[in-house]
């Protein structure tokens, strides 16, 4: 049954659905950061310190670790930003889910008004029929 809350409804329904693409797509860029730090952290044991060598390896893998620390905190930056991301799509998501239950309820109420208000009309119009009835009756 339309009534005038029903487009409302709709926008809202769609507007929920667009809020749980958003989450979906914030947790698999979290999940993908967690996997980035992950595989840095993997590198960084991975990465083995010269015992001997000249002094330019020494450095030179001393850099490597350097940037790789970097890169760590780099993701651990990005794991944070992510987790901010799933927070802040989540709270719009419940947002989202409550303005589409008001209006979906206030459309059920209307439903219930418009039923009553044909059940009262059609026991108006039954009444008069028996009236008329009664009358041809008698």
């Amino acid at each position: 049954m339309k009534t005038r809350f029903s487009s409302l409804v709709t926008l809202k329904k769609s507007a929920m659905d667009k809020s749980e693409r958003v989450v979906q797509s914030a947790n698999a860029d979290l999940n993908s950061a967690t996997i980035a730090l992950e595989i840095s952290y993997n590198s960084l044991a991975d990465i083995e310190s010269p015992n001997s060598g000249s002094m330019s390896q020494l450095l030179a893998s001393r850099r490597l670790l350097n940037s790789q620390r970097e890169l760590i905190e780099h993701n651990k930056k990005w794991v944070n930003f992510a987790k901010q991301q799933v927070e802040a799509a989540k709270e719009q998501l419940k947002e989202d889910m409550i303005e589409h239950e008001k209006f979906k309820h206030l459309e059920l109420l209307e439903i219930k008004k418009i039923i009553k208000q044909k059940n009262i009309e059609e026991v108006k119009e039954l009444d008069e029929v028996a009236l008329m009835t009664y009358g041809k009756k008698n």
